[in-house]
Protein backbone atom coordinates (compact mmCIF):
# COMPACT_ATOMS: atom_id res chain seq x y z
CA UNK A 1 0.00 0.00 0.00
CA UNK A 2 2.54 2.47 0.89
CA UNK A 3 4.64 1.19 -2.01
CA UNK A 4 1.05 2.47 -4.29
CA UNK A 5 1.29 5.89 -2.12
CA UNK A 6 4.59 6.64 -3.48
CA UNK A 7 4.24 5.62 -7.02
CA UNK A 8 0.57 7.81 -7.84
CA UNK A 9 3.22 10.69 -5.88
CA UNK A 10 6.12 10.14 -8.65
CA UNK A 11 3.12 10.13 -11.13
CA UNK A 12 1.34 13.01 -10.14
CA UNK A 13 4.70 14.96 -9.82
CA UNK A 14 5.44 13.41 -13.24
CA UNK A 15 2.46 14.83 -14.99
CA UNK A 16 2.35 18.68 -13.20
CA UNK A 17 6.08 18.96 -14.95
CA UNK A 18 4.04 18.68 -18.18
CA UNK A 19 1.41 20.70 -17.42
CA UNK A 20 3.68 23.39 -17.35
CA UNK A 21 5.94 22.88 -19.73
CA UNK A 22 4.96 21.62 -23.63
CA UNK A 23 5.75 17.88 -23.79
CA UNK A 24 7.82 18.55 -26.83
CA UNK A 25 10.29 20.84 -25.11
CA UNK A 26 10.43 18.43 -22.32
CA UNK A 27 11.81 16.01 -24.26
CA UNK A 28 13.82 18.37 -26.45
CA UNK A 29 15.58 19.27 -22.88
CA UNK A 30 16.14 15.48 -21.99
CA UNK A 31 17.46 14.73 -24.96
CA UNK A 32 20.22 18.22 -25.19
CA UNK A 33 20.81 16.53 -21.43
CA UNK A 34 21.37 12.50 -22.57
CA UNK A 35 23.79 14.31 -25.26
CA UNK A 36 26.18 17.09 -23.10
CA UNK A 37 28.00 16.41 -20.26
CA UNK A 38 30.05 18.81 -17.35
CA UNK A 39 34.02 18.34 -18.04
CA UNK A 40 34.99 17.85 -14.88
CA UNK A 41 35.46 20.62 -12.28
CA UNK A 42 31.94 21.51 -13.70
CA UNK A 43 28.62 20.95 -11.88
CA UNK A 44 26.43 22.95 -13.85
CA UNK A 45 23.88 19.86 -14.62
CA UNK A 46 23.70 19.35 -11.07
CA UNK A 47 20.28 21.11 -11.15
CA UNK A 48 18.72 19.31 -14.25
CA UNK A 49 16.51 16.91 -12.18
CA UNK A 50 13.73 15.93 -14.64
CA UNK A 51 11.03 14.95 -11.81
CA UNK A 52 11.26 18.40 -10.91
CA UNK A 53 10.52 21.28 -13.16
CA UNK A 54 12.41 22.22 -16.40
CA UNK A 55 12.13 25.55 -15.95
CA UNK A 56 13.76 25.68 -12.40
CA UNK A 57 17.01 24.42 -14.16
CA UNK A 58 20.32 26.64 -14.44
CA UNK A 59 19.85 28.30 -17.97
CA UNK A 60 16.60 27.23 -18.85
CA UNK A 61 14.14 30.24 -19.37
CA UNK A 62 10.58 29.58 -19.79
CA UNK A 63 7.41 31.68 -20.97
CA UNK A 64 4.30 30.12 -20.38
CA UNK A 65 4.61 26.48 -21.11
CA UNK A 66 8.10 27.24 -23.36
CA UNK A 67 11.38 27.42 -23.67
CA UNK A 68 12.54 31.02 -24.51
CA UNK A 69 15.95 30.86 -23.52
CA UNK A 70 18.74 28.37 -23.21
CA UNK A 71 21.89 29.19 -21.96
CA UNK A 72 24.07 26.06 -21.28
CA UNK A 73 27.02 25.61 -19.00
CA UNK A 74 28.33 28.08 -15.68
CA UNK A 75 29.01 31.59 -17.19
CA UNK A 76 31.14 32.10 -14.03
CA UNK A 77 34.99 32.79 -15.65
CA UNK A 78 37.01 29.89 -15.48
CA UNK A 79 34.52 27.58 -15.85
CA UNK A 80 35.16 23.71 -17.42
CA UNK A 81 32.44 23.89 -19.44
CA UNK A 82 30.88 21.40 -21.08
CA UNK A 83 31.53 18.10 -23.85
CA UNK A 84 29.75 16.26 -26.15
CA UNK A 85 27.53 17.46 -29.05
CA UNK A 86 24.43 19.40 -29.65
CA UNK A 87 21.47 17.34 -30.50
CA UNK A 88 19.34 17.90 -33.35
CA UNK A 89 16.12 18.15 -30.58
CA UNK A 90 17.33 21.53 -29.80
CA UNK A 91 15.12 22.31 -32.76
CA UNK A 92 12.32 21.07 -31.37
CA UNK A 93 12.05 24.69 -28.90
CA UNK A 94 10.01 26.49 -31.11
CA UNK A 95 9.60 28.94 -28.82
CA UNK A 96 13.56 29.86 -28.32
CA UNK A 97 14.61 33.40 -28.80
CA UNK A 98 18.18 32.87 -27.33
CA UNK A 99 20.85 29.81 -27.02
CA UNK A 100 23.98 29.83 -25.94
CA UNK A 101 26.91 27.61 -24.87
CA UNK A 102 29.97 28.45 -22.37
CA UNK A 103 33.11 27.81 -23.88
CA UNK A 104 34.33 24.35 -23.56
CA UNK A 105 34.88 20.81 -25.63
CA UNK A 106 31.72 20.54 -27.28
CA UNK A 107 32.49 18.49 -31.04
CA UNK A 108 30.82 17.78 -34.07
CA UNK A 109 28.57 19.97 -36.76
CA UNK A 110 25.92 22.96 -35.67
CA UNK A 111 22.49 21.20 -36.16
CA UNK A 112 20.93 22.37 -39.60
CA UNK A 113 17.45 22.11 -37.40
CA UNK A 114 18.23 25.31 -35.76
CA UNK A 115 17.01 26.74 -38.91
CA UNK A 116 13.62 25.73 -37.79
CA UNK A 117 14.17 28.38 -34.56
CA UNK A 118 11.77 31.24 -36.24
CA UNK A 119 11.91 33.51 -32.97
CA UNK A 120 15.76 32.62 -32.46
CA UNK A 121 17.49 36.28 -31.61
CA UNK A 122 20.63 34.93 -30.61
CA UNK A 123 23.00 32.55 -31.15
CA UNK A 124 26.41 32.33 -29.25
CA UNK A 125 28.36 29.19 -29.17
CA UNK A 126 31.64 30.65 -29.04
CA UNK A 127 35.58 28.77 -27.95
CA UNK A 128 34.36 25.25 -28.37
CA UNK A 129 35.25 22.85 -30.88
CA UNK A 130 32.06 22.96 -33.55
CA UNK A 131 33.53 21.77 -37.14
CA UNK A 132 32.00 21.36 -40.47
CA UNK A 133 30.12 24.26 -42.59
CA UNK A 134 27.81 26.52 -40.83
CA UNK A 135 24.64 25.86 -42.34
CA UNK A 136 23.29 28.09 -44.96
CA UNK A 137 19.66 27.04 -43.37
CA UNK A 138 20.43 30.21 -40.94
CA UNK A 139 19.36 32.62 -43.20
CA UNK A 140 15.85 31.33 -42.42
CA UNK A 141 16.30 33.37 -39.13
CA UNK A 142 14.61 36.56 -40.32
CA UNK A 143 14.69 37.72 -36.80
CA UNK A 144 17.93 36.66 -35.77
CA UNK A 145 20.10 39.90 -34.12
CA UNK A 146 23.53 38.33 -32.87
CA UNK A 147 25.36 35.35 -34.23
CA UNK A 148 28.53 34.22 -32.45
CA UNK A 149 30.42 31.20 -33.91
CA UNK A 150 33.62 32.43 -32.57
CA UNK A 151 36.75 30.37 -31.88
CA UNK A 152 35.85 27.12 -33.23
CA UNK A 153 36.87 25.04 -36.64
CA UNK A 154 34.14 25.80 -38.62
CA UNK A 155 35.46 25.18 -42.68
CA UNK A 156 33.49 26.17 -45.83
CA UNK A 157 32.46 29.13 -46.84
CA UNK A 158 30.08 32.00 -45.19
CA UNK A 159 26.72 31.41 -46.91
CA UNK A 160 25.20 34.40 -48.53
CA UNK A 161 22.47 33.93 -47.05
CA UNK A 162 23.98 35.29 -43.50
CA UNK A 163 24.44 38.54 -45.11
CA UNK A 164 21.00 38.71 -45.82
CA UNK A 165 19.53 38.24 -42.78
CA UNK A 166 17.65 41.62 -42.36
CA UNK A 167 17.59 42.36 -38.21
CA UNK A 168 21.14 41.22 -37.78
CA UNK A 169 23.42 43.71 -35.25
CA UNK A 170 26.46 41.02 -34.86
CA UNK A 171 28.10 39.03 -36.94
CA UNK A 172 31.15 37.11 -34.67
CA UNK A 173 33.39 34.38 -37.03
CA UNK A 174 36.26 35.04 -35.85
CA UNK A 175 39.36 32.15 -35.20
CA UNK A 176 37.54 29.54 -37.67
CA UNK A 177 39.01 28.13 -40.58
CA UNK A 178 36.49 29.69 -43.25
CA UNK A 179 37.42 30.37 -46.79
CA UNK A 180 36.36 31.73 -49.79
CA UNK A 181 34.77 35.75 -50.28
CA UNK A 182 32.84 37.70 -48.17
CA UNK A 183 29.32 38.06 -48.43
CA UNK A 184 27.37 41.34 -48.86
CA UNK A 185 25.38 42.47 -45.48
CA UNK A 186 22.18 44.17 -46.06
CA UNK A 187 21.14 44.66 -42.56
CA UNK A 188 20.85 48.22 -41.51
CA UNK A 189 21.34 47.51 -37.78
CA UNK A 190 24.51 45.83 -38.13
CA UNK A 191 27.41 47.56 -35.81
CA UNK A 192 29.62 44.34 -35.54
CA UNK A 193 31.34 42.41 -37.98
CA UNK A 194 34.31 40.53 -36.68
CA UNK A 195 35.78 37.81 -39.31
CA UNK A 196 39.28 37.86 -38.48
CA UNK A 197 41.77 34.78 -38.20
CA UNK A 198 39.90 33.07 -41.26
CA UNK A 199 41.19 32.38 -44.72
CA UNK A 200 39.42 34.68 -46.75
CA UNK A 201 39.96 35.53 -49.75
CA UNK A 202 39.11 37.60 -52.88
CA UNK A 203 37.88 41.26 -53.34
CA UNK A 204 35.03 42.66 -51.08
CA UNK A 205 32.17 43.92 -52.39
CA UNK A 206 32.03 47.61 -53.23
CA UNK A 207 28.55 47.82 -50.99
CA UNK A 208 29.68 45.02 -48.65
CA UNK A 209 28.47 46.66 -45.43
CA UNK A 210 26.05 48.96 -44.35
CA UNK A 211 26.65 52.87 -42.61
CA UNK A 212 25.53 51.67 -39.55
CA UNK A 213 28.46 49.54 -38.72
CA UNK A 214 30.63 50.38 -35.91
CA UNK A 215 33.14 47.82 -35.37
CA UNK A 216 35.09 46.29 -38.68
CA UNK A 217 37.63 43.39 -37.95
CA UNK A 218 38.98 41.51 -41.44
CA UNK A 219 42.30 40.44 -39.98
CA UNK A 220 44.89 37.70 -40.89
CA UNK A 221 42.73 36.96 -43.91
CA UNK A 222 43.86 36.82 -47.39
CA UNK A 223 41.48 39.53 -48.58
CA UNK A 224 42.53 41.08 -51.95
CA UNK A 225 41.63 44.37 -53.90
CA UNK A 226 40.92 48.32 -52.87
CA UNK A 227 39.11 49.25 -49.82
CA UNK A 228 38.91 53.05 -50.09
CA UNK A 229 35.02 53.32 -51.60
CA UNK A 230 34.23 50.88 -48.70
CA UNK A 231 35.85 52.80 -45.96
CA UNK A 232 34.68 55.90 -47.40
CA UNK A 233 31.67 55.45 -45.99
CA UNK A 234 31.86 53.95 -42.94
CA UNK A 235 31.95 56.89 -40.88
CA UNK A 236 30.31 55.25 -37.98
CA UNK A 237 33.41 53.22 -37.54
CA UNK A 238 35.04 53.19 -33.98
CA UNK A 239 37.18 50.07 -34.49
CA UNK A 240 39.08 49.34 -37.71
CA UNK A 241 41.26 46.38 -38.30
CA UNK A 242 42.45 45.55 -41.67
CA UNK A 243 45.54 44.16 -40.94
CA UNK A 244 47.71 40.84 -42.46
CA UNK A 245 45.69 40.90 -45.64
CA UNK A 246 46.45 41.92 -49.60
CA UNK A 247 44.61 44.98 -49.75
CA UNK A 248 45.58 47.60 -52.23
CA UNK A 249 45.25 51.15 -53.57
CA UNK A 250 44.84 54.17 -51.56
CA UNK A 251 43.61 54.81 -47.60
CA UNK A 252 41.20 57.65 -47.80
CA UNK A 253 41.68 60.53 -46.30
CA UNK A 254 38.50 61.06 -44.39
CA UNK A 255 39.28 57.86 -42.27
CA UNK A 256 41.66 59.72 -40.38
CA UNK A 257 38.68 61.84 -38.70
CA UNK A 258 36.42 58.74 -38.02
CA UNK A 259 35.67 58.51 -34.50
CA UNK A 260 38.43 55.83 -34.27
CA UNK A 261 40.35 54.73 -31.17
CA UNK A 262 43.10 52.39 -33.07
CA UNK A 263 43.51 52.26 -36.98
CA UNK A 264 44.84 49.10 -38.27
CA UNK A 265 45.96 48.56 -41.72
CA UNK A 266 49.52 47.02 -41.40
CA UNK A 267 51.04 44.88 -43.67
CA UNK A 268 48.99 44.93 -46.60
CA UNK A 269 50.02 46.34 -49.94
CA UNK A 270 48.35 49.66 -49.74
CA UNK A 271 50.04 52.53 -51.56
CA UNK A 272 50.20 56.12 -52.44
CA UNK A 273 50.49 59.27 -50.01
CA UNK A 274 49.00 59.52 -47.18
CA UNK A 275 46.46 63.19 -46.84
CA UNK A 276 44.22 63.61 -43.92
CA UNK A 277 41.79 66.29 -44.25
CA UNK A 278 42.09 67.54 -40.67
CA UNK A 279 43.96 67.08 -37.90
CA UNK A 280 44.17 63.11 -36.72
CA UNK A 281 42.33 61.78 -33.94
CA UNK A 282 43.33 58.61 -33.42
CA UNK A 283 45.40 57.86 -30.43
CA UNK A 284 47.10 54.76 -32.30
CA UNK A 285 47.32 54.59 -36.03
CA UNK A 286 49.67 51.97 -37.44
CA UNK A 287 50.14 52.31 -41.31
CA UNK A 288 53.52 50.04 -40.94
CA UNK A 289 54.62 47.35 -43.81
CA UNK A 290 52.46 48.64 -47.28
CA UNK A 291 53.66 50.79 -50.34
CA UNK A 292 52.69 54.07 -48.52
CA UNK A 293 54.75 56.64 -50.20
CA UNK A 294 55.53 60.87 -50.34
CA UNK A 295 55.80 63.31 -47.42
CA UNK A 296 54.15 62.61 -44.42
CA UNK A 297 51.47 64.89 -43.35
CA UNK A 298 52.22 67.22 -40.30
CA UNK A 299 48.92 66.19 -39.50
CA UNK A 300 49.50 62.96 -38.14
CA UNK A 301 51.36 64.97 -34.99
CA UNK A 302 48.42 64.38 -32.81
CA UNK A 303 49.06 60.78 -33.15
CA UNK A 304 49.95 59.08 -29.64
CA UNK A 305 51.30 55.89 -31.10
CA UNK A 306 52.04 56.67 -34.60
CA UNK A 307 53.39 53.58 -37.07
CA UNK A 308 55.03 54.52 -40.60
CA UNK A 309 57.83 51.87 -40.65
CA UNK A 310 59.11 49.65 -43.20
CA UNK A 311 56.98 51.95 -45.99
CA UNK A 312 58.66 54.35 -48.95
CA UNK A 313 58.12 57.87 -47.27
CA UNK A 314 60.39 60.49 -48.34
CA UNK A 315 61.43 63.73 -47.23
CA UNK A 316 61.86 65.76 -44.05
CA UNK A 317 60.47 64.61 -40.44
CA UNK A 318 57.33 67.33 -39.70
CA UNK A 319 58.54 69.80 -37.13
CA UNK A 320 55.57 69.28 -35.21
CA UNK A 321 55.98 65.91 -34.92
CA UNK A 322 59.02 66.24 -33.51
CA UNK A 323 58.18 68.84 -31.07
CA UNK A 324 55.36 66.76 -30.19
CA UNK A 325 57.97 63.71 -29.75
CA UNK A 326 60.16 65.71 -27.60
CA UNK A 327 57.40 66.62 -25.19
CA UNK A 328 56.07 63.05 -24.22
CA UNK A 329 52.75 64.03 -26.71
CA UNK A 330 53.54 61.31 -28.71
CA UNK A 331 55.04 58.05 -27.23
CA UNK A 332 55.90 55.50 -30.20
CA UNK A 333 57.20 57.03 -33.20
CA UNK A 334 58.24 54.16 -35.67
CA UNK A 335 60.00 55.42 -38.93
CA UNK A 336 62.50 53.25 -39.85
CA UNK A 337 62.95 51.77 -43.47
CA UNK A 338 61.95 54.15 -45.34
CA UNK A 339 63.61 56.84 -47.31
CA UNK A 340 63.04 59.73 -45.04
CA UNK A 341 66.10 62.34 -45.94
CA UNK A 342 66.63 64.73 -42.43
CA UNK A 343 64.54 64.99 -39.45
CA UNK A 344 65.00 68.58 -37.20
CA UNK A 345 66.08 67.09 -33.92
CA UNK A 346 68.98 68.53 -31.83
CA UNK A 347 71.64 65.75 -31.82
CA UNK A 348 71.70 66.29 -27.99
CA UNK A 349 67.89 66.10 -27.07
CA UNK A 350 66.81 64.01 -25.13
CA UNK A 351 63.71 61.74 -25.70
CA UNK A 352 61.72 61.30 -22.99
CA UNK A 353 61.49 58.18 -21.16
CA UNK A 354 58.16 57.11 -21.65
CA UNK A 355 58.31 57.75 -25.33
CA UNK A 356 59.76 55.07 -28.07
CA UNK A 357 61.55 56.78 -31.66
CA UNK A 358 63.06 54.32 -34.51
CA UNK A 359 64.69 56.28 -37.20
CA UNK A 360 66.66 53.47 -38.85
CA UNK A 361 67.45 52.05 -42.43
CA UNK A 362 66.40 55.83 -43.72
CA UNK A 363 68.30 58.47 -46.47
CA UNK A 364 70.10 59.93 -43.16
CA UNK A 365 72.22 59.58 -40.50
CA UNK A 366 70.05 59.47 -37.46
CA UNK A 367 71.01 62.30 -35.31
CA UNK A 368 70.03 60.92 -31.99
CA UNK A 369 70.40 56.87 -30.76
CA UNK A 370 67.88 56.08 -29.84
CA UNK A 371 66.81 51.77 -29.23
CA UNK A 372 64.67 50.17 -31.64
CA UNK A 373 62.69 47.02 -32.09
CA UNK A 374 64.96 43.95 -32.57
CA UNK A 375 63.21 42.82 -36.04
CA UNK A 376 64.53 46.89 -37.34
CA UNK A 377 67.49 45.42 -37.92
CA UNK A 378 71.44 46.33 -37.16
CA UNK A 379 72.03 48.61 -40.51
CA UNK A 380 71.47 52.33 -38.92
CA UNK A 381 71.26 54.07 -42.72
CA UNK A 382 69.79 52.94 -45.92
CA UNK A 383 72.96 52.32 -48.91
CA UNK A 384 73.83 55.82 -50.50
CA UNK A 385 72.85 53.25 -53.75
CA UNK A 386 69.10 53.13 -53.15
CA UNK A 387 68.75 56.64 -52.06
CA UNK A 388 69.90 57.66 -55.43
CA UNK A 389 68.17 55.47 -57.48
CA UNK A 390 65.18 56.66 -55.59
CA UNK A 391 65.42 60.22 -55.96
CA UNK A 392 62.86 61.56 -57.98
CA UNK A 393 60.31 58.02 -57.57
CA UNK A 394 56.91 58.23 -56.25
CA UNK A 395 56.13 54.61 -55.69
CA UNK A 396 56.51 51.15 -56.44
Amino acid sequence: MLRLFFFLVLQCRFFAVFAILDPVDFLALQAVRKSLDDLPGSNYFGSWDFTSDPCGFAGVFCDGDKVVALNLGDPRAGSPGLTGRIDPAIGKLSGLAEFSVVPGRITGALPEILSELENLRFLGISRNFLSGWIPSGLGKLRGLQTLDLSYNQFSGSIPPAIGALPALSNVILCHNRLSGSVPRFVSQTLTRVDLKHNALSGRLPANAFPESVQYLSLSWNRLTGPVDQILTRLNRLNYLDLSLNLFTGGIPGNIFNFPITNLQLQRNQFSGPIKPINQVTIPTVDLSFNRLYGEISPLLSTVQNLYLNNNQFTGQVPRTIVDRLLSASIQILYLQHNYLTGISINPAAAIPVSSSLCLQYNCMVPPVQSPCPLRAGQQKTRPTQQCIGWKGKTGN
